[in-house]
C-alpha cells in the first residue's frame, strides 16, 4: 500500500485527497505515508512553484480577456458613432441641425445668459454656412 500511494503522489503526481479517494483509505493516511518520504520537501516545494507559476499565467490569461472584452464594446461604440456620423453629414438632402452642430462642435460656442442661446467664440472663424447664434428656447 506504501509504495502505491508514493508512487501515486511522485511520479502520477496526484494530490492526497485523489489518492486517498482512489485507493478508498483516508486522507491522514495518506498524508503520513508521504510525509515520512525523504522527497516530501522536494516535491512540497516544486508543487508550490508549480501552483505559483500557474496561478500567474491564469491571472494574465484573466486580465487580457478582460481587457479584449472593453476593446470591444469600446471599438463598437467608436463604430456605431462613426456611422452615425457619416449619414449625418454624408452630402444627402438632409442637413444637419444647429443643435447637432453645437453638439459637436461644443468648444466653438459658448453660452450667453441673457438671449438664452450659444453664441460661436470670436476667435472662431468660420463660413457663412455655420450659424453665429444657436438660439436653445425651442428645445
Amino acid at each position: 500500500m506504501k509504495d502505491k500511494v508514493l508512487n501515486m503522489y511522485y511520479i502520477g503526481k496526484k494530490k492526497q485527497i485523489e489518492i486517498a479517494n482512489q485507493l478508498n483509505i483516508s486522507k491522514y493516511k495518506v498524508s503520513r505515508i508521504v510525509r515520512n518520504d525523504s522527497r516530501f520537501n522536494k516535491e512540497k516545494q516544486d508543487r508550490k512553484l508549480l501552483n505559483k507559476k500557474k496561478h500567474i499565467e491564469n491571472t494574465k490569461n484573466y486580465i487580457n480577456k478582460k481587457r479584449k472584452v472593453k476593446s470591444d464594446i469600446d471599438y463598437a461604440i467608436l463604430k456605431k458613432q462613426h456611422e452615425q456620423a457619416s449619414r449625418e453629414l454624408s452630402g444627402s438632402t438632409n442637413y444637419i441641425s444647429n443643435r447637432a452642430l453645437k453638439k459637436w462642435n461644443s468648444s466653438a460656442y459658448k453660452y450667453n445668459e441673457k438671449d438664452k442661446s450659444y453664441v460661436l467664440r470670436k476667435e472662431i472663424n468660420a463660413g457663412r454656412d455655420i450659424p453665429k447664434s444657436i438660439s436653445w428656447k425651442n428645445y
